[in-house]
C-alpha cells in the first residue's frame, strides 16, 4: 500500500507533472468565468491528456516560485456539486499555498505538502 510519505508516490506525479503539456486556461488576474468577482490569484490550468475525478484534465496550480516542481496537492471537496478532487500544486511558497486555499474558500481543502526528500 502506497502512503502519502512514499516518494514514489510524489515522483510519479512530478513526473507527470514534466511530461504531460500544460494548458493555463486561467491566467493570474483574469476573472472566473461564471464568477466575475473571483479572480485568479496565481495561474491556474489543467495537464492535457490526464483525466481528473470531474471528468476534465488533472488541475495544476502554478505558484510564484518560478518552477514546475511539485509542492504538494490540494484535496478538495465541493458540497454544492457534491465533487471531490485533487490539484497539484507546483513551484508554490507558504504564502502561495495559502492565497490557493482562500481562493477556493467555499470548499473544504486539505493540503498535503510533498515531503522532503
Amino acid at each position: 500500500m502506497t502512503s502519502f510519505s512514499d516518494e514514489r508516490y510524489w515522483q510519479a506525479l512530478q513526473t507527470l507533472l514534466l511530461e504531460a503539456h500544460l494548458v493555463i486556461d486561467r491566467p493570474r488576474g483574469q476573472a472566473h468565468p461564471r464568477y466575475p468577482d473571483l479572480v485568479y490569484p496565481l495561474d491556474y490550468g489543467y495537464l492535457e491528456g490526464t483525466t481528473a475525478g470531474d471528468g476534465g484534465g488533472i488541475d495544476v496550480w502554478i505558484g510564484s516560485l518560478g518552477s514546475r516542481a511539485l509542492t504538494g496537492i490540494l484535496c478538495t471537496f465541493d458540497t454544492v456539486k457534491r465533487d471531490a478532487e485533487i490539484k497539484l500544486l507546483a513551484g508554490c511558497s507558504a504564502l502561495d499555498v495559502e492565497t490557493i486555499r482562500q481562493f477556493n474558500n467555499l470548499l473544504y481543502t486539505i493540503y498535503i505538502p510533498r515531503p522532503l526528500e
